[in-house]
């Protein structure tokens, strides 16, 4: 039902993620609510890679973390950066991802079906960009109206992160 709703606002983009997180030895990011992420993303056109860094949580209901990132032309040259800088990987993982861009509510916004081959379920991600803080609380209710209007409902919200999710998969 979502997906055949997403459909119809846009045409959707197969992509395969494969994410390492990178974290200090004493996990300074992770305890401080951070993520350092190296993605490389592959697609019908081709591959390109992501560094992403994301602060610690603007909203706990939704789990809104601002991010910034950047193409990288050389992953295997962050990584020895990374490296060097004193990181190391944390997890790697990859997500089968759909991706539908489209506008809502005045605002470009990104739905995205993803599959974790090691976690059970399909989830939903909708994500739009905000200039600041002050446009936060209308960004997040335009974004829990485009999924209710999608199928998504209050009790299928969740703020588990895949990398906890991956990890507690491999743990047991």
């Amino acid at each position: 039902m979502v997906k055949a709703r997403l459909e119809r606002l846009a045409v959707g983009r197969d992509e395969v993620y494969r994410d390492t997180y990178f974290d200090s030895p004493d996990a300074a990011l992770e305890t401080g609510d951070r993520e350092l992420r190296l993605r490389t993303v592959y697609g019908a056109d081709g591959s390109r890679s992501l560094l992403t860094y994301k602060e610690a949580r603007l909203d706990e209901a939704s789990g809104s973390k601002p991010e910034y990132e950047t193409s990288v032309g050389g992953p295997q040259a962050v990584r020895g950066m990374l490296g060097g800088l004193g990181y190391a990987e944390t997890i790697a993982f990859e997500k089968h991802c759909r991706n539908y861009a489209f506008t809502a509510y005045g605002r470009t916004m990104l739905a995205t079906l993803v599959r974790v081959p090691e976690v059970d379920g399909t989830y939903v991600e909708l994500e739009t960009l905000v200039r600041g803080a002050e446009e936060l609380p209308g960004a997040l209710a335009d974004v829990r109206a485009v999924l209710g209007e999608i199928g998504v409902g209050p009790g299928d919200l969740t703020t588990e992160t895949y990398t906890d999710a991956v990890r507690a998969r491999r743990t047991g």
